[in-house]
């Protein structure tokens, strides 16, 4: 099984095309309900021109697909605004689960992360916080974390963060 990962970006020289956005939205289609249209429409309001696409493919097949979204963030305690990283959207094809494939695309997610310089959260049901743990992400206390444009109730994992751990966070999602 030959595996083999790229990254592009949304709007760059090597940027996505509309064919490329097309197949992810099909992807995301076999785990979320929604046709393809919607799958389009919330691709063209919620992703912006410097998010990150990283794909999987096995033999050439378009199996894996993670977004990753450069968002900003208040450190409350610091009153100071950064970048940060939104991990969204980890999805392997059905035909493919089971095949350890997921470890794959993370290590390739956990190289773009560090290789941006930027620390990265994504939010997640309790089942898979032990699959980000073993990929080397942390659980964030929820006293620490405040969305201002999501409904946050579940867990919140962060990674490539060595000088943040002791702050307050107000993220935003789609800023």
């Amino acid at each position: 099984m030959k595996k083999n990962t790229i990254s592009l970006s949304t709007r760059s020289s090597f940027k996505l095309k509309e064919e490329q956005i097309k197949i992810i939205c099909s992807l995301k289609k076999q785990f979320w309900n929604f046709d393809i249209k919607s799958q389009l429409d919330w691709f063209k309001k919620n992703i912006k021109k410097n998010d990150k696409h990283n794909f999987l493919f096995v033999n050439k097949n378009f199996v894996g697909y993670t977004c990753l979204k450069i968002r900003t963030c208040i450190i409350k305690n610091l009153k100071k605004k950064i970048k940060y990283i939104l991990f969204d959207t980890l999805i392997i094809d059905k035909k493919y689960r089971g095949k350890k494939l997921s470890k794959t695309l993370m290590n390739f997610n956990n190289k773009i992360i560090k290789k941006i310089g930027y620390f990265s959260i994504l939010v997640c049901k309790k089942e898979l916080v032990n699959f980000y743990k073993k990929n080397k992400w942390k659980k964030l206390n929820k006293k620490q974390i405040e969305f201002d444009d999501y409904a946050f109730k579940t867990n919140c994992m962060i990674f490539n963060s060595k000088k943040i751990k002791k702050n307050s966070f107000y993220f935003f999602i789609n800023k």
